[in-house]
């Protein structure tokens, strides 16, 4: 019978506790989560509260709202990094590991057919649990690579997008990549890159960690009250992130009935939208340039109200025209790519 306190060498030369011997579970990791929860929440419902028109079309997308959603897409990227290894190394364990990424996988293919039928114009296609999904396919590979290795690798898979978008990777059945020149229309898109960087990052990190005995040190009782509702957070996120937003919404939409927003002004609207949706691409100041640009020369030419009520679209070439003009203005005064043309 093996002594529960064997410790095995890893590359570097340190120990760590031997994969035979688990000790439970490390509720800092459970507690994280547990955080990142509730920020995944807070956005999901200040999304629902631009949806219903308690907030300026636009919020969410843009400036500090669109760093909070890519923190959180990192943190839970991260964590699952953090997680495999814990799972894992240094003893791959093939069943766990494969019932854990069947519902995962099973969770996000739930979530692209129901948003299908909710939001057919910006179904999740490849959000954050169908990058997870792939990611932990992928990490496997690095479970037992040297951690500069694996942070080489993350660095890279963060700088590709810099380097390698290509018209060729527009194709719809490419864009889980992360590769495309037109960024897709989604209410969640997290593309394999640069977004398996977070999570190979989790991996280096967990098991420098481990050669160092840091998640020893992380283990503890976690009885307090605040301690035991974040680790129970923690430990059914899957479930969590499923259910949660379905309620947000239901909670925002049931309030409208009686308290609906009041009818957003239509010139803010499609400024806020303009700006949303160009930030995909370009910097705040291009896209504001490009905006403003389109809507006064939109006005000039009283295409606005024909274009906001759906009699024309942005294939119009008229509204092609303005678009060109614009992307050229707007690239004088900040040197950018091609922004989103209006209503795109």
């Amino acid at each position: 019978m093996p002594n529960i306190n064997t410790a095995t060498e890893t590359d570097n030369g340190a120990t760590h506790p031997a994969a035979a011997a688990p000790r439970g579970r490390i509720w800092a990791i459970d507690a994280l989560r547990g955080v990142a929860l509730i920020a995944m929440a807070t956005y999901h419902f200040s999304w629902d509260l631009e949806y219903f028109g308690y907030l300026d079309a636009g919020t969410v997308g843009t400036g500090g709202f669109k760093i909070y959603a890519r923190m959180i897409a990192s943190s839970f990227l991260f964590l699952a990094g953090v997680g495999l290894v814990l799972g894992h190394y240094p003893v791959f364990k093939a069943r766990p590991f494969a019932i854990r990424f069947a519902k995962i996988a099973a969770a996000a293919l739930v979530i692209t057919i129901a948003t299908w039928f909710a939001f057919p114009d910006s179904f999740i296609f490849f959000g954050i649990l169908h990058s997870i999904a792939a990611a932990s396919l992928i990490g496997l590979v690095f479970l037992r690579l040297p951690a500069v290795i694996t942070l080489v690798a993350a660095a890279c898979a963060f700088a590709a997008p810099y380097y390698l978008r290509s018209s060729f990777f527009d194709a719809p059945a490419l864009w889980w990549g992360g590769l495309s020149e037109t960024v897709p229309r989604s209410n969640d898109y997290v593309p394999l890159l640069p977004w398996l960087a977070p999570f190979l990052a989790g991996i280096a990190i967990a098991r420098i960690a481990f050669s160092f005995g840091w998640f020893e040190k992380l283990r503890s009782d976690g009885s307090a009250r605040w301690k035991s509702a974040l680790t129970a957070a923690g430990r059914h996120s899957l479930i969590i992130y499923l259910v949660h937003q379905p309620l947000l919404f239901a909670l925002v939409y049931a309030y409208s009935l009686g308290f609906p927003a009041a009818k957003p002004d239509p010139l803010v609207t499609y400024q806020n939208n303009c700006v949303a949706s160009c930030s995909l691409q370009e910097s705040a100041a291009i896209c504001t340039t490009f905006c403003s640009c389109t809507l006064d020369k939109l006005m000039e030419e009283n295409l606005f109200e024909p274009l906001n009520q759906g009699k024309i679209d942005v294939n119009d070439e008229r509204v092609s025209l303005i678009a060109g003009q614009c992307t050229l203005q707007s690239q004088d005064s900040g040197q950018g790519s091609d922004p989103v043309a209006p209503g795109r």
